[in-house]
This record gives structure tokens, sequence and C-alpha cells, in this order.
């Protein structure tokens, strides 16, 4: 009897030694399971996949080039024939690809940084139209005036400077941005204006017409610099020792800083794969 004791007490101790090295017991077990295990800190690289659309309002793009045509004429001081609007708008979709590198700080599972980001694609979209009409002046004259335009616009390098912030959930990293939007386009533009003053008085004799008076003006702006706002949405999931995928939503406004500019948003989804160092 006293054996069996004696043995059980040994196996009894035994057991409690080894219960005591298994990890669920230590508290090492629980702990891999805590949220900010992934350090997200420090410098990183990518490439990405796009797709989007474009929205271009080309609405003021010419009114420069008819405002230099009908400089000191009658009927644009009284008519403002340049204002008139004969230029909309245009839509259009295109995919392309490009890269992105930044740097994270990390303060427990928050998270701040900055990144550039790059996109290769093609955006391009126009609008042409005109206007006639008449009036009555000069005094005894019936005026004619006719104006149109067009104007081009492609797009094939954007991306954005951004400033990004998050919080980690272990291999989860959504997160929020904003920034300058920066891009390279193209930008082609024609105005032409027609004028014409038709006597209708009583004189004897009459006095003469005047025109018709036919003038055109272009402009070709190449490897245009514009710029504008950036922001957006995304969500970086680290895969395995520090490679990490995205999927990101990014909305960029081009503004015009002068008329051979277009206002233009563009809005993307993109799907990259990075590695943060």
């Amino acid at each position: 009897m006293r054996r069996f004791v004696l043995a059980t007490a040994m196996i009894g101790m035994a057991f409690g030694a080894q219960a005591a090295d298994l990890p669920i017991l230590r508290g090492s077990f629980s702990d891999g399971l805590g949220r900010g295990t992934v350090n997200w800190a420090g410098a990183y690289i990518g490439g990405q996949a796009t797709h989007g659309a474009a929205d271009m309002n080309f609405a003021n793009s010419g009114q420069d080039l008819l405002a230099q045509l009908l400089n000191n004429v009658d009927l644009e001081t009284q008519f403002n024939i340049s204002q008139w609007p004969v230029l909309g708008t245009a839509h259009m979709q295109s995919s392309g690809y490009g890269g992105f590198l930044g740097y994270n700080f990390q303060w427990d599972e928050a998270l701040f940084g900055i990144e550039l980001n790059y996109t290769h694609g093609k955006f391009f979209g126009a609008s042409s139209g005109g206007q006639t009409r008449s009036f009555q002046y000069p005094t005894d004259y019936l005026s004619t005036a006719s104006v149109s335009s067009s104007s081009s616009l492609r797009i094939t390098d954007y991306g954005s400077v951004r400033f990004r912030g998050g919080y980690a959930f272990d291999r989860f990293l959504p997160y929020g941005f904003a920034g300058v939007a920066l891009g390279q386009a193209d930008i082609n533009r024609r105005a032409d204006t027609y004028l014409y003053y038709q006597y209708v008085g009583t004189a004897i004799p009459p006095l003469p017409n005047l025109g018709p008076a036919i003038n055109s003006l272009t402009d070709n702006a190449n490897a245009h610099f514009i710029y504008g706002l950036a922001g957006g949405l995304g969500l970086d999931m680290m895969l395995y020792s520090g490679l990490f995928a995205r999927v990101e939503w990014e909305y960029l406004r081009f503004s015009s800083s002068d008329n051979t500019s277009v206002n233009t948003t563009v809005n993307t989804v993109r799907a990259g794969v990075g590695y943060k160092f």
C-alpha cells in the first residue's frame, strides 16, 4: 500500500512539472493571439495594377483662346462672346500599372506614414462645340457672330504624395490617406471665330457690309504638369515575413490653375503586392 501511494505521488509530481512547461499555462499561447504582433514600422516598396474612371470638364478650357481672337472687338465687349458655353464633359475608363514606396511610423497599434504612389495608364477625353447668334448691333447693322472650340486631354502618368494613418489588427492594416495629386497630360485646343456685319439701314447709298472676318488659334501643351488633391482608403495584409498584399481606392481631383487645364476627377481601385523591410 505504501509503495502504491509513493508511486502515485511520484507520477503526480512529474505530471505537474511537465504541465508547468506547457505554453498555454505559461501564457505564451494567449500572448501570440494578441493584436500588434506584426511590426509595420519601417520602409516598404511594392507594385500595383489599377482600373478606374475619369470625368473631364472642358467648359472653360477654350475661353482664353476665344478672348484673344476677339480682343478689341465691339461684339465681345458688348456680349461677352468668348464666355459662351460651347464645350461639355467627357467620361472614360482605363486600366494601368505602377508602384509605391513609403515609410511607416508605429506606436503600439497606431500607425502614421508618408508614401509616394505612381500609376502609368491612359485617360483620354475630348469635347467640341459651337454657337452662332445674331444681334441688332451696332446701329443699322445686323451682326452675326459664330464661335467654335475643341479640346482634348490625355493623362498618361499620375500619382500622389500622401500622408496616411491606420490602425493595425495583427496582420491587417486598414488605413486612410490624403495628399497632393500630381500628373502629366497632353492638352490640345483650338478656337475659331466668324464675324459678319450686314448693313440694314436706309442710307443712300447704303453703307458697306463688314466682313466676314474668320480667324482661328490653336494651343498644344504636351507633357503639361497638372496637380490637385488626393484621398482614399485601403487595406494592407501581411502575408509572410515582410511580404504583404494591398487593396485600395484612390480619388484624385485635378483642378484648373489656368484656362489650359481641364477640371478632372479620377477614381481608381487597385490591387498590389509589397515588401516591408
